[in-house]
């Protein structure tokens, strides 16, 4: 029997997970807009046998206070599946997976962005799907306030049948709730055949989406009894999905 291998993933961040990591003598205070600096983390983490680099994201900024919003690196970054396709151009085997929100944007035009990333770094990306919950996200796409948590969650789910629907070639055509769609997509797959999913609820909607979608599921425990506790909840859950 073959041996079990845990699967690496290296998490971008432009100057550290510290939200005053910019202040070190050693930081790159612009490195969330210095494409070189990207490029090291990426080919150091595939030189270290990485599966993965993970790309978060929030369209807008962390804080509604701006000179809160001043003081940290995470305020300034570039729209990650750009960034990762200059990665891809910069790498060979490694993992690319980015951050997209199902509340503010489309599955026809977020598919052909992922397939194109798919077929850029041949057959390399991952899509990490999110609802998004913030209300400074939301007022940037016109709207007074967030959507009810259940609507975020159904919203996703059919985002999620459409978008892998597309990739998968399934018959062309759905009429749904929130989402329409006629054509096929007109990009081919990558040799993976479709991106990697991944998802990061950890909410009760969250983990039945994880379970009903997901290769991958990212998630944040302080303790191991609270990462099993997760994990047993997750695996639960994956009997009603086959």
């Amino acid at each position: 029997m073959s041996t079990r291998q845990m699967k690496l993933g290296l998490f971008l961040w432009a100057t550290g997970h510290h939200i005053a990591a910019w202040r070190h003598q050693d930081a790159h205070v612009r490195a969330g807009i210095d494409i070189d600096h990207y490029i090291a983390l990426a080919r150091t983490a595939e030189a270290a046998k990485f599966d993965m680099v993970f790309c978060e994201d929030a369209a807008g900024l962390r804080e509604a206070n701006v000179d809160i919003a001043s003081q940290t690196s995470r305020s300034i970054g570039f729209e990650p599946i750009s960034l990762l396709s200059a990665l891809a151009a910069q790498t060979e085997r490694i993992g690319l997976v980015s951050t997209a929100s199902t509340s503010y944007n489309e599955p026809y035009g977020l598919a052909r962005m992922f397939a194109s990333l798919d077929n850029l770094s041949g057959g390399r990306a991952g899509w990490n799907l999110v609802t998004s919950a913030s209300p400074i996200e939301a007022a940037n796409f016109g709207a007074t306030g967030l959507r009810p948590h259940a609507d975020r969650y159904a919203r996703a789910r059919e985002f999620a049948t459409v978008i892998t629907g597309l990739w998968n070639r399934r018959p062309a055509g759905h009429d749904g709730e929130s989402f329409s769609v006629r054509d096929p997509l007109d990009i081919p797959p990558s040799p993976q055949g479709a991106p990697v999913m991944v998802q990061a609820g950890a909410s009760d909607d969250g983990k039945d989406l994880a379970a009903r979608t997901a290769d991958v599921v990212f998630s944040a425990a302080q303790t191991f009894e609270e990462a099993k506790a997760f994990y047993d909840d997750l695996k639960a859950r994956l009997a009603a999905y086959g």
